[in-house]
């Protein structure tokens, strides 16, 4: 039985490095020529990736059912992803139905100028997000009222977007409460509040440029003119008209914080409650049936108005409109699955190593790597844990604290998913706010900033904690004492 486990193991051979390469490079391809060329969703392309990597897989020895088992495990790895996707529908539906969303843009539009929208509104996601610790929820929240806002002053939908998501992620990646903040620490044995500190060096400068960009970027849209002003007054008119304005609907999203910010609850059972709460205001403040706000939670919210921008905006929601997204989801896993699992990505990863020489070389290498990974695998936790696991010996073999890693793998890994439009944080962006990532990607200021910021401080030296040989032999002993040389990596 033992020889027989072994010859079975013996069979399934490495993959070079361009052959490794190659499943990405034939769906990125597709990609390029479904999407841009023909108009049609990426759904199709990346179906088509997962079976070039079978293929490839198959060709070095895996059986059909060993590339089942991978494409099953990478979707168990967006499943809490997904199950949030569809949570997010609902809380749109049931907030639009209860006149929660209605009324953020009413007393938005009252008291934002527009030639200091997009610098409020990336504060606002920052502070929100910040306090939850979940760039998705707030976008979800204060990111779709954004869009009412800003579009209804005539703002363009991708500079909103993007303000949007320098916000968001700007305090998802510095929350304490956040996964991904957490998963980087976790993963470099560094500690959380060593780690987020670590970050200044890099995050403050990207959000201080993104904010004199969006300053300038919004003086454009601040003349007032005749035309604009009678269009925010048509839109504050007809959401009167529509929908029951109070500042008392205004609570709902701030309870929803309190559950995550006091009583440290995770963002399942708080989007629930936001659900719940959207629900009820629908039935007693705005007066609709109890199909209608069922209907809102299934299908989505439905409106018809003599305002075309209500129209668009307001029908929106439920949990059949996130349905693209999950799918979307789901099948981009089953290519990160096979491409994780049959060692695709290990192979490609130890090529981008390879070049890492001094602390310039080890730092970009894992931004590249982190970046490499959110395009093959679609999912940015992966982004964080496998290069975590093959670059933290590396590190501190060359006297580098573990804070430089950690900081790094956020760096190129959180903040550059959405720069990816099949990477779930792409689809989602997507899904939720209706703006493609080759739209929105010129001004999500903060998420190209800040690893360009990374890169300068790597080359310049500042910022970069060194540790002495006493603590690096430390960690090791630490670390590594139960496992062989090679194992390492693999085993933190």
């Amino acid at each position: 039985m033992n020889n027989t486990n072994e010859n079975a193991k013996q069979e399934k051979q490495e993959f070079s490095f361009f052959t490794a390469l190659l499943p990405l490079v034939l769906m990125i391809a597709a990609m390029g020529i479904t999407v841009v060329w023909l108009g049609q969703d990426p759904h199709i392309p990346l179906i088509f990736g997962t079976a070039s990597a079978a293929v490839v897989a198959m060709t070095h020895g895996y059986k059909w059912d060993d590339i089942e088992q991978m494409m099953f495990k990478g979707i168990r790895l967006a499943l809490p992803a997904v199950v949030i996707i569809m949570l997010v529908g609902l809380i749109i539906g049931s907030w639009i139905g209860g006149g929660i969303v209605a009324t953020m843009i009413y007393y938005g539009l009252a008291l934002i100028s527009p030639a200091l929208f997009l610098v409020t509104i990336v504060l606002l996601c920052a502070i929100v997000s910040l306090s939850i610790g979940s760039s998705w929820s707030t976008m979800a929240t204060v990111g779709v009222a954004g869009m009412g806002i800003g579009l209804s002053m005539e703002i363009p939908a991708a500079m909103i977007a993007g303000a949007v998501i320098s916000g968001s992620y700007f305090g998802d990646k510095m929350s304490p409460m956040s996964e991904t903040t957490n998963l980087a620490s976790g993963l470099t044995n560094t500690d959380l509040f060593v780690h987020i500190k670590h970050m200044f060096y890099t995050t403050i400068p990207g959000i201080i440029i993104a904010l004199i960009i969006f300053f300038f970027l919004g003086r454009q849209f601040g003349g007032g003119d005749a035309a604009s002003q009678t269009e925010v007054t048509d839109m504050m008119t007809a959401l009167q008209e529509n929908f029951v304005i109070s500042p008392w609907l205004l609570l709902v999203p701030v309870v929803m914080i309190l559950c995550i910010v006091i009583f440290k609850m995770s963002a399942i059972p708080a989007l629930i409650i936001g659900i719940v709460l959207g629900f009820l205001c629908h039935l007693l403040v705005q007066g609709g049936d109890l199909g209608a706000a069922v209907g809102a939670l299934q299908s989505g919210y439905v409106i018809e108005t003599n305002n075309q921008m209500i129209n668009d905006l307001f029908n929106n929601g439920g949990l059949q409109g996130m349905m693209f997204t999950v799918s979307m989801t789901i099948v981009a896993m089953t290519f990160a699955g096979i491409l994780e699992y049959s060692g695709m990505l290990k192979s490609i990863m130890q090529q981008i190593i390879k070049v890492a020489r001094g602390t310039f070389g080890v730092v970009a290498s894992t931004i590249v790597a982190a970046f490499t990974t959110n395009a093959t695998c679609s999912e940015q936790y992966i982004s964080i844990v496998v290069p975590s696991r093959m670059f933290l010996r590396t590190y501190i073999e060359k006297n580098l604290h573990s804070k430089n890693l950690s900081r790094s793998l956020e760096d190129g890994g959180t903040l550059t998913s959405v720069f990816i439009p099949w990477n779930t944080c792409g689809v989602y962006i997507y899904g939720v706010l209706g703006v493609a990532a080759w739209e929105y990607a010129p001004y999500a200021i903060l998420n190209f900033t800040v690893p360009v910021i990374a890169l300068i401080l790597a080359a310049t030296g500042i910022g970069i904690q060194k540790i002495t040989d006493e603590e690096k032999e430390a960690f090791i002993k630490k670390h590594y004492s139960n496992v062989k040389d090679e194992e390492a990596a693999e085993a933190v």
